[in-house]
């Protein structure tokens, strides 16, 4: 079967059937932003090694997409989130992997210690799954290093209704641990 490639507004076109079009800006956006992706995504899960995954998943979306190169950065971050989220909600167990994580450290940290942290993230997390997606994204974006101006351009909000945003979703997440905290 013959194939033929060509270029057309930045996009990679080929005429394989069953394939769809690569961006010709994926490999730089990629080096830009596949930190900040992961980084995001490792917020929400609190493993490198799904936060990879879901940077893998966000990435070959943004690959076939037509979102425009100055816009990447911001939907690449909020896709991150809601991928995150989405695996949070999705209930696969990840206790696992954090386990394998932990065994490596040199100096075995108090064994309750490690069992209080990680029941801690765990309740955190599944609370942060329970909120509304804008308000759990929004606090995921602001706690994971972005500024007002950056959680505000990503998620299509004025910057002065991010604050107000983000303290709701912190007020939020508070009541779900406080009223998931006397069933556990």
């Amino acid at each position: 079967m013959a194939r033929r490639a060509g270029r057309e507004d930045g996009v990679v076109v080929s005429s394989r059937p069953g394939r769809k079009a690569v961006r010709a800006d994926l490999e730089q956006v990629f080096r830009t932003a596949y930190p900040r992706v992961v980084g995001v995504a490792a917020r929400v899960l609190g493993s490198r090694d799904e936060a990879e995954d879901v940077a893998q998943e966000v990435f070959l979306t943004f690959g076939r997409s037509s979102v425009p190169a100055g816009e990447a950065v911001g939907w690449l971050t909020v896709a991150a989130a809601h991928t995150a989220l989405n695996h949070l909600r999705s209930g696969r167990r990840r206790a696992s992997r954090e386990e394998a994580a932990e065994d490596g450290d040199a100096v075995a940290p108090d064994v309750a210690d490690a069992v209080v942290t990680r029941d801690e993230r765990r309740r955190v997390r599944a609370a942060l799954a329970r909120l509304p997606r804008r308000q759990a994204v929004a606090l995921v974006l602001r706690h994971s290093g972005l500024s007002y101006a950056e959680v505000a351009a990503a998620l299509d909000l004025s910057p002065g209704s991010v604050g107000t945003t983000v303290r709701r979703a912190e007020c939020a997440l508070r009541e779900e641990l406080n009223r998931h905290a006397s069933s556990d």
